[in-house]
């Protein structure tokens, strides 16, 4: 692996331990991967944020690092929303060590929303072609598959290594040859909505960790937000940290369509929403809401009163953006929660049965939360909430 002066400098020790340790951790994922050299990355998303799945080792293995970031950073979502902890039943010990967390983080340069969302902020979209180090799966299958930017899945170790360098091994998803699909998913009736996370539940675990084309037969165009929903699934029940959709995503139209294909069953999809269970908690927002999902959410919600617990999971930018949408949406006595998501927050192990539009939150949810997972779209969600639907079905 080639190694530019400033990066052997690096290597050696010259410019603190910290660096050489960062450095150490790119050169070696280099060799395990066989990339021939380091290549600058517009930006890093740093996972492992949350107390409750790094834990005391990784509070201290943050606080321990004395460098800054040489790129734009920002972290995923952490255990808590950092102004409304109490009322999530967050414990003061947990509340302190998780501050503490962020305020490693703080002071390494990196930046604070806490979001799994990060291409919803001012400059935080990528651009075609830019080469990244993102570790939120969600994140990464929208940056590669949506955005046509360039990453591959890294840990939060690594994108923590690669924020502070700068740079990451050229290798996976930053090389051409490896973002061609190999197997295609053909999907011969309508999708629409929370149809795309059960996509995404169903396909992920076939798929595995290769690069798939989907036939949209008899859909429209997905929006934005329905490919996040189905990237976000597909890295939940898979690996997959890169699909096209034909005729919708970027570089879907560059490629011919692999032999290798799946035509995909309508009761397949059936089956992701046969969950049956009445929720203690509606959750939303896996990953966190955009703009026009909250709109949606606020017009549901205009006037009325739920009846059963729900939250609504979106990033500190967007709450601070639309005010007014988290007035109407408080005012039904649902939650608007920021920083955090049901997934990575321990407030969600007093549930017994949770119920959610997100494939991601449906596969993680049993084991993370300890709670039953039911499965519904988001309107549904919503009338369940309200109690205009006895039954999650």
């Amino acid at each position: 692996m080639y190694l530019e002066r400033d990066e052997e400098r690096i290597l050696s020790g010259e410019c603190g331990v910290d660096l050489q340790k960062a450095m150490e951790i790119l050169v070696t994922l280099g060799k395990i991967y066989d990339a021939r050299r380091l290549i600058p990355v517009k930006s890093a998303q740093i996972a492992g944020v949350s107390y409750k799945t790094i834990g005391d080792a990784g509070l201290e293995w943050v606080k321990s690092i004395d460098a800054e970031v040489a790129v734009p950073s920002i972290l995923n979502p952490m255990g808590m929303d950092r102004e409304e902890w109490e009322q999530m039943g967050i414990s003061r010990d947990f509340y302190r060590k998780q501050m503490e967390i962020l305020d490693a983080y703080r002071r390494m340069g990196i930046r604070l929303e806490c979001t799994c969302t990060p291409y919803y902020l001012p400059g935080g979209a990528p651009s075609f072609g830019d080469h990244l180090a993102w570790s939120e799966s969600s994140a990464v299958s929208f940056a590669n598959s949506v955005l046509g930017a360039r990453t591959n899945r890294e840990s939060g170790i690594s994108a923590l290594a690669a924020a502070l360098i700068g740079k990451t091994p050229c290798y996976g998803y930053h090389l051409d040859e490896n973002r061609i699909p190999s197997i295609a998913i053909r999907v011969p009736f309508s999708l629409s909505g929370s149809d795309f996370g059960a996509l995404g539940y169903v396909v992920g675990d076939v798929i595995g960790d290769r690069v798939a084309i989907f036939e949209l037969e008899k859909s429209p165009a997905p929006s934005d937000d329905e490919l996040k929903a189905l990237g976000a699934a597909l890295a939940a029940t898979g690996a997959v940290a890169l699909y096209h959709v034909k005729g919708r995503t970027p570089e879907a139209d560059l490629f011919e369509i692999p032999e290798d294909a799946i035509i995909l069953e309508e009761k397949e999809l059936h089956r992701v929403y046969e969950h049956a269970g009445i929720p203690d908690l509606i959750a939303l927002g896996c990953p966190h809401l955009s703009m026009k999902e909250l709109e949606i959410a606020a017009e549901l919600l205009r006037g009325k009163r739920v009846k059963r617990e729900l939250w609504l999971c979106i990033s500190r930018h967007i709450r601070d953006a639309r005010k007014d949408l988290v007035r109407i949406i408080e005012a039904s006595g649902a939650k608007v929660i920021s920083d955090t998501c049901m997934v990575v927050s321990p407030a969600c192990d007093r549930f017994d049965c949770i119920m959610t539009d997100s494939g991601k939150a449906l596969k993680y949810i049993p084991s993370m939360c300890g709670a039953k997972a039911v499965f519904g779209k988001f309107r549904r969600c919503i009338e369940v909430a309200l109690g205009e639907a006895d039954e999650a079905t």
